[in-house]
């Protein structure tokens, strides 16, 4: 008798995971939102109206065997979900990939492709229609985004605002280096050390002219400004004894076979997990193998396996011919490989083919 295995969440952890195990078990995959959002390529469609439609893949062909659930997860205990229709699901196996939530444009907050598809291509005009564009948060995302605008639009003012004293802080100073020289070329420029105040009262997205003084004293001014930090795991539907396992950052503790701490059939995967490394695409997919691996061990399909996080690689984007990352054995990568790997076409080529398009 095939053991019924809940996936909750269809973002990169959930897709792999559900793939893995939909010829062993019977997958159930939960997810709310109508399509996947490749939330990788979202920057650019920021910035272009006739992309974002691209970056949204119909779930329909994912699985062979399994099903698709389009609704959200109410609460979640060891063997059941309850979803916000009301209807129960029972489940041998439950594996938790909820993600974190991120600020428009990083996700969009609706639901419905059509409405968040909408959503972007508003912003597109808004951001069209400001000369001075402030982004708050000079990490990979701000960076990013900063790369996508002057792409498309050289002439604008692009200023990053972060409180660190450096880009990428984490990073090598290699890296760094090469970043900056990039955005200077792209004529983008850094306020570092500072950061708009808690006061500030000017809505993301909206083209409203403001003059603020930052953290640190210094006044700017700008026509339109994006937050571009912030991240919050989605975690709040746990219940009974899994509560324990919520951390107050909303994260979820795990233990090294990537099971919820204290739960032999609950699984985690991705930017929920309590794992300290960069909340990344890459980490929820090496997570959804080891899953899928324990899972089938336990169906006597396979040995089980631990999770070691690897070294740290990263890809920066600025643009589609610009960018820089690293990556371990091979040090510093340029705008060439870097646009090659990823900024090109930002993996919608690798997603159509994951969902069968």
């Amino acid at each position: 008798m095939r053991q019924t295995v809940a996936v909750v969440g269809g973002g990169y952890g959930g897709i792999e995971v559900a793939r893995a195990l939909d010829e062993v078990a019977d997958v159930v995959l939960i997810e709310p939102r109508e399509d996947f959002h490749h939330n990788a390529a979202a920057l650019r469609a920021a910035v272009r109206p006739d992309f974002a439609h691209q970056t949204f893949i119909p779930y329909d062909k994912l699985l062979v065997h399994g099903r698709i659930e389009r609704d959200a997860a109410q609460q979640i205990a060891p063997g059941q979900v309850t979803l916000a229709s009301g209807r129960t699901i029972a489940a041998d196996y439950v594996v938790l990939a909820t993600g974190a939530r991120h600020p428009f444009p990083g996700k969009p907050a609706e639901l419905d492709t059509a409405s968040a598809i909408a959503s972007y291509v508003e912003l597109q005009t808004r951001i069209a229609a400001a000369d001075r564009i402030v982004l708050a948060g000079a990490g990979p995302v701000g960076l990013e985004l900063a790369g996508e605008i002057k792409a498309e639009w050289p002439g604008k003012e692009v200023i990053l605002v972060d409180p660190a004293p450096a880009i990428l802080p984490e990073r090598s100073a290699e890296l760094r280096t090469e970043i900056e020289r990039q955005l200077a070329d792209l004529g983008v420029t850094l306020v570092l050390g500072a950061a708009l105040p808690a006061s500030f009262k000017v809505a993301p997205g909206d083209v409203a002219p403001f003059t603020v003084e930052l953290t640190d004293g210094r006044s700017l001014s700008a026509d339109l400004w994006l937050r571009c930090y912030g991240a919050d795991p989605v975690s709040d539907y746990l219940a009974g004894s899994l509560q324990t396992a919520r951390l107050s950052n909303g994260r979820v503790r795990v233990e090294d076979s990537l099971r919820v701490h204290g739960h032999d059939r609950v699984y985690a995967v991705g930017d929920i997990t309590d794992i300290e490394e960069p909340k990344q695409a890459v980490a929820a997919m090496a997570h959804a193998a080891v899953v899928a691996a324990n899972i089938k061990a336990d169906l006597g399909l396979g040995e089980p396996t631990v999770y070691e996080p690897p070294g740290s690689s990263i890809l920066i984007p600025l643009g589609p011919s610009g960018g820089a990352g690293e990556h371990p054995g091979m040090g510093v990568l340029g705008a060439e490989p870097t646009a090659q790997y990823k900024g090109a076409d930002l993996l919608l080529g690798h997603y159509a083919q994951v969902f069968n398009r």
